[in-house]
């Protein structure tokens, strides 16, 4: 991943990041259920094999918060960093993470960074980039599988299938593609670090 990423992360225990604010909601086998509220990202959809996709989405994000936007601004580095498969259906049986999944028919992905919560869509300084767009997540019910390990993408798949069979077993609805949160900077050693499978579900309890 981005080097921009771990050299700002070298400074910053990913603990003290902000990040999007939640309450768990509900427990399942492995997992657990969050109500997230609304919150701002700055996201880029980025084509190509996922490390290389991965690498620039950092660039063009990392741009923007440490000063590519109209005014110029700094902006702190939060958590999650969010991706997910650009091509995927929104329906389908299914702020430290940084998430990500490769649609093989698009070959794209959405990498997104969490925005401080003292901004809004006015305050907000506009990005140079025109890949870069800034967008509000609404309030959202997400099922969460947390793990350690490498970011390698067979363990990520694994987690993603364990996480699947438990939200079938359990009757949870899928109502968006999964995501692949990251904590911790490419530095730290796997056995430290922070990974979730994020996915969206309907309420129906």
């Amino acid at each position: 991943l981005s080097s921009i990423f771990g050299i700002f992360l070298y400074r910053t225990r990913s603990s003290s990041l902000e990040q999007p604010k939640f309450e768990v909601v509900r427990t399942g086998q492995g997992y657990e259920i969050r109500k997230y509220s609304p919150y701002l990202v700055a996201e880029t959809i980025v084509k190509g094999e996922q490390r290389e996709a991965g690498a620039e989405a950092f660039r063009r994000l990392a741009g923007y918060i440490f000063g590519d936007n109209q005014r110029q601004e700094k902006m702190a580095m939060t958590a999650p960093v969010q991706s997910e498969d650009a091509g995927a259906s929104a329906k389908m049986a299914m702020t430290v993470p940084v998430t990500s999944t490769v649609n093989p028919a698009s070959d794209s992905s959405v990498y997104r960074f969490v925005m401080e919560s003292k901004y809004n869509e006015k305050s907000l300084p506009q990005p140079n980039d025109a890949r870069v767009t800034i967008r509000r997540l609404p309030e959202r019910f997400i099922a969460v599988l947390t793990y350690s390990g490498s970011w390698a993408e067979e363990l990520y798949k694994e987690k993603e299938q364990e996480l699947l069979i438990a939200m079938k077993r359990d009757g949870l609805v899928q109502k968006s593609p999964p995501q692949f949160a990251r904590y911790n900077a490419p530095f730290t050693p796997s056995f430290l670090r922070k990974n979730e499978v994020l996915i969206e579900v309907e309420s129906n309890w």
